[in-house]
Protein backbone atom coordinates (compact mmCIF):
# COMPACT_ATOMS: atom_id res chain seq x y z
CA UNK A 1 0.00 0.00 0.00
CA UNK A 2 1.36 3.40 -0.96
CA UNK A 3 1.01 6.22 1.57
CA UNK A 4 0.34 9.86 0.85
CA UNK A 5 3.22 12.19 1.56
CA UNK A 6 3.75 15.93 1.68
CA UNK A 7 6.93 18.00 1.87
CA UNK A 8 7.00 21.74 2.36
CA UNK A 9 8.91 24.91 3.15
CA UNK A 10 7.12 28.16 3.91
CA UNK A 11 7.83 31.74 4.94
CA UNK A 12 7.72 30.86 8.64
CA UNK A 13 10.82 28.69 8.15
CA UNK A 14 12.85 31.37 6.35
CA UNK A 15 12.35 34.98 5.28
CA UNK A 16 9.38 35.89 3.03
CA UNK A 17 11.74 37.32 0.40
CA UNK A 18 13.93 34.19 0.33
CA UNK A 19 10.79 32.08 0.01
CA UNK A 20 9.50 34.21 -2.86
CA UNK A 21 12.79 33.84 -4.75
CA UNK A 22 12.85 30.06 -4.26
CA UNK A 23 9.21 29.70 -5.27
CA UNK A 24 9.80 31.60 -8.51
CA UNK A 25 12.72 29.29 -9.31
CA UNK A 26 10.72 26.09 -8.70
CA UNK A 27 7.40 27.10 -10.27
CA UNK A 28 8.30 26.14 -13.90
CA UNK A 29 8.47 22.41 -13.07
CA UNK A 30 4.80 22.21 -12.03
CA UNK A 31 3.67 20.60 -15.30
CA UNK A 32 6.37 17.95 -15.17
CA UNK A 33 5.47 17.03 -11.59
CA UNK A 34 1.76 16.93 -12.43
CA UNK A 35 2.46 14.36 -15.15
CA UNK A 36 3.98 12.19 -12.41
CA UNK A 37 0.90 12.63 -10.24
CA UNK A 38 2.52 15.15 -7.89
CA UNK A 39 0.92 18.44 -6.87
CA UNK A 40 3.28 21.41 -6.66
CA UNK A 41 2.08 24.44 -4.70
CA UNK A 42 4.24 27.50 -5.31
CA UNK A 43 3.08 30.84 -3.96
CA UNK A 44 5.14 33.79 -2.79
CA UNK A 45 5.18 32.25 0.71
CA UNK A 46 5.52 28.52 0.14
CA UNK A 47 6.82 25.62 -1.91
CA UNK A 48 4.94 22.39 -1.17
CA UNK A 49 4.58 19.03 -2.92
CA UNK A 50 1.98 16.34 -2.33
CA UNK A 51 1.34 12.91 -3.78
CA UNK A 52 1.83 9.22 -3.21
CA UNK A 53 5.13 8.30 -1.61
CA UNK A 54 6.50 6.43 -4.62
CA UNK A 55 5.83 9.47 -6.84
CA UNK A 56 7.70 11.83 -4.50
CA UNK A 57 10.77 9.63 -4.18
CA UNK A 58 13.95 11.72 -4.73
CA UNK A 59 11.98 14.80 -5.80
CA UNK A 60 12.78 16.66 -2.59
CA UNK A 61 16.49 16.50 -3.44
CA UNK A 62 15.99 19.04 -6.23
CA UNK A 63 13.09 21.12 -4.92
CA UNK A 64 14.33 21.60 -1.37
CA UNK A 65 18.08 21.48 -1.92
CA UNK A 66 18.59 24.87 -0.24
CA UNK A 67 16.16 24.31 2.64
CA UNK A 68 15.33 21.82 5.35
CA UNK A 69 11.78 20.76 4.48
CA UNK A 70 9.03 19.55 6.80
CA UNK A 71 7.33 16.22 6.12
CA UNK A 72 3.65 15.29 6.44
CA UNK A 73 2.44 11.69 6.18
CA UNK A 74 -1.06 10.42 5.58
CA UNK A 75 -4.17 11.63 3.83
CA UNK A 76 -5.77 13.09 6.96
CA UNK A 77 -2.71 15.15 7.97
CA UNK A 78 -2.30 16.44 4.41
CA UNK A 79 -5.96 17.38 4.18
CA UNK A 80 -5.76 19.23 7.48
CA UNK A 81 -2.72 21.25 6.47
CA UNK A 82 -4.11 22.18 3.06
CA UNK A 83 -7.48 23.08 4.59
CA UNK A 84 -5.70 25.39 7.03
CA UNK A 85 -3.78 26.95 4.14
CA UNK A 86 -6.98 27.39 2.10
CA UNK A 87 -8.62 29.13 5.06
CA UNK A 88 -5.84 31.74 5.19
CA UNK A 89 -4.52 30.49 8.53
CA UNK A 90 -0.94 30.19 7.24
CA UNK A 91 -0.88 33.33 5.09
CA UNK A 92 1.23 36.39 5.83
CA UNK A 93 -2.04 38.35 5.77
CA UNK A 94 -4.17 36.10 7.98
CA UNK A 95 -7.58 35.42 6.46
CA UNK A 96 -6.72 36.60 2.95
CA UNK A 97 -8.82 35.06 0.22
CA UNK A 98 -6.38 34.64 -2.68
CA UNK A 99 -4.66 31.51 -1.40
CA UNK A 100 -7.65 29.21 -1.90
CA UNK A 101 -7.90 30.41 -5.51
CA UNK A 102 -4.18 29.71 -5.93
CA UNK A 103 -4.64 26.16 -4.63
CA UNK A 104 -7.57 25.64 -6.98
CA UNK A 105 -5.44 26.80 -9.90
CA UNK A 106 -2.57 24.52 -8.83
CA UNK A 107 -4.69 21.35 -8.95
CA UNK A 108 -5.93 22.15 -12.46
CA UNK A 109 -2.70 20.57 -13.73
CA UNK A 110 -3.51 17.21 -12.11
CA UNK A 111 -5.63 14.38 -13.43
CA UNK A 112 -8.92 14.82 -11.50
CA UNK A 113 -9.18 11.04 -11.15
CA UNK A 114 -6.06 10.90 -8.99
CA UNK A 115 -6.70 10.35 -5.27
CA UNK A 116 -4.39 13.27 -4.39
CA UNK A 117 -6.49 15.60 -6.55
CA UNK A 118 -9.65 14.57 -4.71
CA UNK A 119 -7.98 14.95 -1.32
CA UNK A 120 -6.75 18.47 -2.12
CA UNK A 121 -10.14 19.41 -3.57
CA UNK A 122 -11.76 18.30 -0.31
CA UNK A 123 -9.20 20.27 1.72
CA UNK A 124 -9.94 23.45 -0.24
CA UNK A 125 -13.67 23.03 0.32
CA UNK A 126 -13.20 22.43 4.06
CA UNK A 127 -10.87 25.41 4.43
CA UNK A 128 -13.17 27.77 2.57
CA UNK A 129 -16.25 26.65 4.50
CA UNK A 130 -14.51 26.96 7.89
CA UNK A 131 -13.22 30.42 6.95
CA UNK A 132 -16.76 31.56 6.15
CA UNK A 133 -18.34 29.98 9.23
CA UNK A 134 -15.80 31.51 11.59
CA UNK A 135 -15.64 34.82 9.69
CA UNK A 136 -11.88 34.41 9.40
CA UNK A 137 -11.79 37.16 6.79
CA UNK A 138 -8.94 39.66 6.58
CA UNK A 139 -9.95 43.21 7.45
CA UNK A 140 -6.87 44.44 5.59
CA UNK A 141 -6.76 42.33 2.45
CA UNK A 142 -4.70 43.45 -0.55
CA UNK A 143 -7.54 45.56 -1.92
CA UNK A 144 -8.13 47.32 1.41
CA UNK A 145 -4.43 48.01 1.87
CA UNK A 146 -4.30 49.56 -1.61
CA UNK A 147 -7.41 51.64 -0.81
CA UNK A 148 -5.84 52.94 2.39
CA UNK A 149 -2.60 53.88 0.67
CA UNK A 150 -4.59 55.71 -2.02
CA UNK A 151 -6.63 57.51 0.65
CA UNK A 152 -3.42 58.61 2.35
CA UNK A 153 -2.08 60.05 -0.91
CA UNK A 154 -5.30 61.93 -1.70
CA UNK A 155 -6.56 63.43 1.58
CA UNK A 156 -9.34 65.97 2.07
CA UNK A 157 -11.40 64.83 -0.89
CA UNK A 158 -8.69 65.46 -3.48
CA UNK A 159 -9.68 63.72 -6.72
CA UNK A 160 -7.17 61.34 -8.34
CA UNK A 161 -6.73 61.05 -12.10
CA UNK A 162 -5.96 57.52 -13.36
CA UNK A 163 -5.34 54.19 -11.70
CA UNK A 164 -2.85 52.13 -13.69
CA UNK A 165 -3.04 48.40 -12.95
CA UNK A 166 0.04 46.58 -14.26
CA UNK A 167 -0.78 42.90 -14.62
CA UNK A 168 -3.89 41.06 -15.76
CA UNK A 169 -3.49 38.00 -13.54
CA UNK A 170 -5.63 36.85 -10.64
CA UNK A 171 -4.60 39.63 -8.25
CA UNK A 172 -4.92 42.45 -10.79
CA UNK A 173 -8.35 41.26 -11.88
CA UNK A 174 -9.60 40.90 -8.30
CA UNK A 175 -8.36 44.37 -7.37
CA UNK A 176 -10.25 45.93 -10.26
CA UNK A 177 -13.34 43.84 -9.54
CA UNK A 178 -13.24 44.99 -5.89
CA UNK A 179 -13.60 48.59 -7.01
CA UNK A 180 -10.24 50.06 -5.98
CA UNK A 181 -10.41 52.22 -9.11
CA UNK A 182 -13.90 53.61 -8.51
CA UNK A 183 -12.55 56.84 -7.02
CA UNK A 184 -10.43 57.55 -10.10
CA UNK A 185 -11.40 59.35 -13.28
CA UNK A 186 -10.43 56.21 -15.18
CA UNK A 187 -8.80 52.80 -14.72
CA UNK A 188 -6.12 51.61 -17.13
CA UNK A 189 -4.94 48.01 -17.27
CA UNK A 190 -1.39 47.77 -18.57
CA UNK A 191 -0.73 44.53 -20.45
CA UNK A 192 1.62 43.25 -23.13
CA UNK A 193 -1.31 41.74 -25.04
CA UNK A 194 -4.32 44.09 -24.91
CA UNK A 195 -6.02 42.44 -27.88
CA UNK A 196 -6.11 39.06 -26.15
CA UNK A 197 -7.18 40.58 -22.84
CA UNK A 198 -9.99 42.60 -24.40
CA UNK A 199 -11.70 39.37 -25.47
CA UNK A 200 -11.72 38.12 -21.87
CA UNK A 201 -12.44 41.41 -20.13
CA UNK A 202 -16.23 41.27 -20.13
CA UNK A 203 -16.24 37.80 -18.62
CA UNK A 204 -14.70 38.89 -15.32
CA UNK A 205 -15.69 42.51 -14.72
CA UNK A 206 -18.34 45.04 -15.60
CA UNK A 207 -15.98 47.89 -14.70
CA UNK A 208 -15.03 50.37 -17.41
CA UNK A 209 -11.37 49.58 -18.01
CA UNK A 210 -9.02 50.97 -20.63
CA UNK A 211 -6.26 48.74 -22.00
CA UNK A 212 -2.81 49.83 -23.04
CA UNK A 213 0.70 48.50 -23.58
CA UNK A 214 3.51 49.37 -21.14
CA UNK A 215 5.46 51.42 -23.68
CA UNK A 216 2.38 53.57 -24.36
CA UNK A 217 2.16 55.06 -20.87
CA UNK A 218 4.19 58.00 -19.69
CA UNK A 219 3.67 60.38 -22.61
CA UNK A 220 3.11 63.08 -19.99
CA UNK A 221 3.65 63.43 -16.24
CA UNK A 222 0.63 62.39 -14.16
CA UNK A 223 1.20 63.45 -10.55
CA UNK A 224 -2.49 62.78 -9.77
CA UNK A 225 -2.30 59.13 -10.83
CA UNK A 226 -1.50 55.92 -8.94
CA UNK A 227 0.23 52.81 -10.28
CA UNK A 228 -0.35 49.34 -8.81
CA UNK A 229 1.98 46.54 -9.91
CA UNK A 230 0.17 43.20 -9.57
CA UNK A 231 2.28 40.80 -11.59
CA UNK A 232 5.32 38.62 -11.03
CA UNK A 233 5.67 37.80 -14.74
CA UNK A 234 8.42 40.31 -15.47
CA UNK A 235 11.60 39.53 -17.39
CA UNK A 236 14.54 41.92 -17.78
CA UNK A 237 13.20 43.43 -21.00
CA UNK A 238 9.75 44.07 -19.56
CA UNK A 239 11.27 45.49 -16.38
CA UNK A 240 13.27 48.02 -18.42
CA UNK A 241 10.17 49.06 -20.39
CA UNK A 242 8.14 49.50 -17.20
CA UNK A 243 10.89 51.40 -15.45
CA UNK A 244 11.29 53.89 -18.29
CA UNK A 245 7.53 54.35 -18.63
CA UNK A 246 7.04 54.99 -14.91
CA UNK A 247 9.93 57.42 -14.75
CA UNK A 248 8.23 59.38 -17.53
CA UNK A 249 4.81 59.10 -15.92
CA UNK A 250 5.93 60.40 -12.50
CA UNK A 251 2.79 59.14 -10.66
CA UNK A 252 1.85 60.15 -7.13
CA UNK A 253 2.71 56.66 -5.85
CA UNK A 254 3.64 53.20 -7.14
CA UNK A 255 2.35 50.29 -5.03
CA UNK A 256 4.22 47.09 -5.89
CA UNK A 257 2.38 43.95 -4.74
CA UNK A 258 4.94 41.59 -6.28
CA UNK A 259 6.64 39.23 -3.85
CA UNK A 260 9.88 40.02 -5.69
CA UNK A 261 9.76 43.80 -6.25
CA UNK A 262 9.73 44.66 -9.94
CA UNK A 263 11.79 47.84 -9.57
CA UNK A 264 14.79 48.71 -7.47
CA UNK A 265 14.62 51.60 -5.04
CA UNK A 266 17.78 53.04 -6.53
CA UNK A 267 16.40 53.31 -10.07
CA UNK A 268 13.18 55.00 -8.98
CA UNK A 269 14.52 56.93 -6.01
CA UNK A 270 12.74 60.11 -7.12
CA UNK A 271 9.36 58.33 -7.08
CA UNK A 272 7.21 57.29 -4.14
CA UNK A 273 7.58 53.50 -4.41
CA UNK A 274 5.93 51.21 -1.84
CA UNK A 275 6.62 47.46 -1.78
CA UNK A 276 5.22 44.67 0.36
CA UNK A 277 8.39 44.79 2.44
CA UNK A 278 8.15 48.46 3.40
CA UNK A 279 7.00 49.60 6.83
CA UNK A 280 3.94 51.33 5.40
CA UNK A 281 2.67 48.04 3.98
CA UNK A 282 3.76 45.87 6.89
CA UNK A 283 1.88 47.99 9.43
CA UNK A 284 -1.39 47.10 7.68
CA UNK A 285 -0.50 43.40 7.83
CA UNK A 286 0.33 43.71 11.52
CA UNK A 287 -2.94 45.50 12.26
CA UNK A 288 -4.90 42.84 10.40
CA UNK A 289 -3.12 39.95 12.10
CA UNK A 290 -3.62 41.36 15.60
CA UNK A 291 -7.34 41.33 14.84
CA UNK A 292 -7.29 37.82 13.35
CA UNK A 293 -5.11 35.87 15.82
CA UNK A 294 -7.83 35.57 18.51
CA UNK A 295 -10.09 33.92 15.89
CA UNK A 296 -7.51 31.27 15.03
CA UNK A 297 -8.38 28.62 17.68
CA UNK A 298 -12.05 28.50 16.63
CA UNK A 299 -11.05 28.30 12.96
CA UNK A 300 -8.63 25.41 13.52
CA UNK A 301 -11.16 23.61 15.71
CA UNK A 302 -13.79 24.00 12.99
CA UNK A 303 -11.42 22.51 10.42
CA UNK A 304 -10.57 19.57 12.71
CA UNK A 305 -14.25 18.89 13.44
CA UNK A 306 -15.18 18.99 9.77
CA UNK A 307 -12.23 16.79 8.90
CA UNK A 308 -13.21 14.14 11.45
CA UNK A 309 -16.63 13.99 9.86
CA UNK A 310 -15.02 13.53 6.44
CA UNK A 311 -12.44 10.90 7.41
CA UNK A 312 -14.55 8.04 6.12
CA UNK A 313 -14.54 9.70 2.72
CA UNK A 314 -10.78 10.34 2.82
CA UNK A 315 -10.03 6.74 3.83
CA UNK A 316 -12.09 5.49 0.93
CA UNK A 317 -9.92 7.52 -1.47
CA UNK A 318 -6.63 6.22 -0.09
CA UNK A 319 -4.95 3.61 -2.34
Amino acid sequence: MSEFLGLYVDHQMTSPFAMAQHSAKIKPIANDLARRGVLLVTTCLRVEIYGQEHALRNIDNTIFSDFSSERIEGAVAITQRLAEIASGAHSQILGENYISAQLTKAIELLDPNLPIYQIVRLAIDIGRASRERQRFIASFNYDQIVRDIIADRFPNGELPDRLYMIGAGMLGRELIRSGVGDRFRSTVMVTRNPKNLRKRLRAWTDKDVELTRPAEIGNAREPQSIVVIATADVNDEYQAVLQNALLRLQPRTIVDLSSIPVLSKATVEKLNYVTMYDEEFLKFIDRNNRHMVPKMPLLLSDIETTLRAAQIYISAKAP
